[in-house]
């Protein structure tokens, strides 16, 4: 069932957002943030691969824009993936396939958040070295969820109304449960490489300022530059814990107490930076962004 957000006549009455997965996490920030623009957004947890019902749901809505914040992750983490693909398939492939088809039938943008966790670093795209570009082909299934979702972000990109922006350990304001800050603060030992994360408070604003232009194709929805574990606890021991320690060890190591694979990698993310320039937005680099983050934490007394 939809749920009606709020709407006034300061936002644009000719768009109506329809937010997928509307009980999540990400799903939540975004809504927020519309309703702060005055926009008329609405939030559905119909099941994505249950067609009948997603073509409901359209025609009762009547959207313009779906934002497709739904998927399977896992809980407590990817490794869940491993013992029930089926479920992965139906969700991820199936069901995010079928919603930008239904979409696409029915005339109505669809916007995937999707995962750059579908490279790993190698010898052309080392640590610190040439990021990946969003038309480089897949090179890491080192996890059942990554396989499937680079399967499936190959096939939505024949549908011209589909944008998919990539985000990668993404982090929010908070200590959610779900944001990468809040996962390896609380790991035994974490390992310590660098890579592409999406800060939301800077990032998915930029979402909503490129579904409502219409953009289509792929975006690696990342801050530019990368950032190592170790540098990110750093930042969040200067200005959140001051008490805080950690510890690292090896990827090998890390391997032995995991089901699957994790994906390292940068993301090039110059194509959003440059089309974000024409809305008037400086997308920060990833250390900058991280430093303001934890400088929020500590504003709002978050420890």
């Amino acid at each position: 069932m939809a749920t009606n957000g709020t709407s006034s006549t300061n936002g644009d009455p000719n768009k109506v957002f329809l937010i997928w997965g509307g009980e999540g996490w990400v799903a939540g920030h975004l809504k927020e943030l519309l309703q702060q623009q005055n926009e008329k957004v609405f939030t559905t947890t119909v099941r994505m691969e249950n067609r009948e019902a997603v073509i409901a749901e359209l025609d009762r809505v009547k959207p313009t824009h779906v934002l497709n914040c739904a998927g399977c992750t896992g809980r407590p983490n990817v490794d869940w993936c491993e013992d029930n693909k089926e479920q992965v398939i139906r969700s991820n492939v199936i069901g995010t396939l079928n919603l930008t088809d239904c979409c696409f039938l029915k005339n109505v943008h669809c916007t995937v958040f999707a995962t750059g966790c579908i490279y790993a670093y190698d010898s052309k795209h080392p640590p610190g070295g040439e990021g990946y570009l969003e038309a480089d082909p897949a090179n890491f299934g080192g996890s059942y969820y990554s396989a499937t979702k680079s399967k499936v972000e190959e096939l939505m990109t024949t549908y011209s109304n589909c944008l998919i922006l990539r985000l990668r350990m993404p982090v929010s304001d908070d200590l959610h449960p779900r944001s990468f800050v809040t996962k390896i603060s609380k790991y035994d030992r974490v390992v310590n490489i660098p890579n592409s994360n999406t800060i939301l408070h800077d990032l998915l604003p930029c979402a909503i300022l490129l579904a409502s232009a219409g953009d289509t194709g792929v975006y690696n929805f990342t801050n530019p530059g990368a950032i190592s574990h170790n540098e990110v606890l750093a930042l969040f021991k200067k200005h959140v814990r001051p008490d805080f320690e950690w510890k690292n060890f090896s990827e090998a190591e890390q391997s032995k107490i995991l089901k699957a694979g994790r994906s390292n990698c940068e993301l090039n993310s110059d194509k959003l930076a440059k089309r974000m320039q024409d809305f008037g937005v400086q997308v920060k680099d990833v250390h900058t962004a991280y430093d303001e983050c934890f400088q929020r934490m500590k504003a709002n007394g978050v420890k």
